[in-house]
């Protein structure tokens, strides 16, 4: 196994989707030995890097972002754009004139529900919610440290470095979120699928209902699959294909359609899709540290200190309990294991 950072050097500690769960992150951040000074959260030893979403679902949406900006700002964590960051700025955001569309993203029943517990919870502070889409544009949408990678939902190498070289750095500005409301734009693609993921088409006719009763006919695939041939081989996502559908043969177009991860790459940390069960990398170098804390189940960190095999011993979680009687649709009251 290749050498860790030395114990002098700092440690990062990458943080699940946190979809408003404020008091469950207080929690794992006093486990993890964080102590607020001066009502901010830090470490003297480590950084705390959260993986995006920090919005929408749950019950403390303004408390968790009051939270996490001030550790950035102060310099005791870093964070990645979420897909539910990036569709808060398209929401709220009026398309130009001539785009043929009021939003960037459209006022839906189904966007309108996304964002509802969001914009409530912010409805007696406007102004603030305001500075609040000003400072997701300074959010980057990876990191890309020489020990490991940060991205919400999906690295791919190529599409990075083609919008690093684009953009400048890692952050987009108005124009290049103006430009991602077009899926087919290169804007679009990056944003779709470093914040959302990569997917394939589903055999023609056929489409998923959902556990969140969303019809889909695509089904998001793995980016770290190595010489898969069945769609068995590449699902990645809470809602399992039928087996008939599973155990289809990838065709050569749909193999060139999928992107992999290669084996001596540093280690990369996701979120997004939602996972269950005994939190675990997904591949030596690949782990994804979203476990639905907003749906009671865990909020995850991997505690990283520069190895390149990751273990499954170095991932710790709060598991979000159900209350009896909640005052809230998805309150939260969380137990530290």
């Amino acid at each position: 196994m290749a050498a860790t950072r030395p114990t002098a050097s700092r440690g990062y500690d990458i943080i699940g989707d946190i979809h408003g769960c404020a008091n469950t992150l207080a929690r794992l951040l006093d486990q993890m030995g964080y102590r607020k000074i001066n009502g901010v959260y830090q470490h003297p030893r480590r950084q705390a890097i959260f993986i995006g979403d920090i919005i929408d679902r749950g019950p403390r949406i303004r408390e968790a972002l009051h939270l996490v900006r001030d550790m950035v700002e102060h310099g005791s964590a870093r964070i990645v754009m979420g897909n539910h960051e990036y569709n808060a700025l398209g929401y709220c955001t009026r398309a130009r004139p001539g785009s043929g569309k009021t939003f960037l993203r459209e006022h839906n029943a189904r966007h309108d529900r996304l964002i509802r517990e969001t914009l409530e919870q912010f409805e007696a502070h406007p102004y603030e919610w305001n500075e609040f889409l000003e400072w997701f544009y300074t959010i980057p949408l990876f990191i890309d440290d020489e020990d490991f990678r940060v991205v919400h939902a999906c690295w791919d190498g190529d599409l990075i470095e083609k919008f690093k070289q684009s953009q400048g750095g890692a952050c987009i500005d108005e124009d290049f979120l103006h430009a991602s409301a077009a899926i087919e734009s290169f804007a679009g693609q990056v944003m779709d699928t470093l914040l959302r993921g990569t997917d394939l088409r589903l055999p023609e006719g056929m489409a998923i209902t959902g556990r969140d009763g969303y019809v889909r006919e695509f089904f998001r695939t793995k980016f770290w699959a190595d010489d898969p041939h069945t769609y068995a081989d590449v699902v990645f996502q809470p809602d399992p294909l039928p087996p008939e559908v599973a155990s289809r043969v990838l065709t050569d177009d749909e193999r060139k359609q999928l992107i992999s991860y290669p084996l001596d790459a540093p280690p990369v940390f996701v979120g997004h899709y939602w996972m269950e069960g005994e939190p675990a990398p997904l591949k030596s170098n690949v782990a994804c540290i979203d476990y639905s804390a907003v749906k009671y189940g865990r909020l995850v960190a991997y505690r990283m200190d520069g190895e390149r095999a990751l273990s499954r011993d170095k991932f710790v979680w709060v598991d979000v309990e159900r209350p009896e009687q909640p005052d809230y649709p998805t309150s939260e009251d969380s137990v530290a294991r």
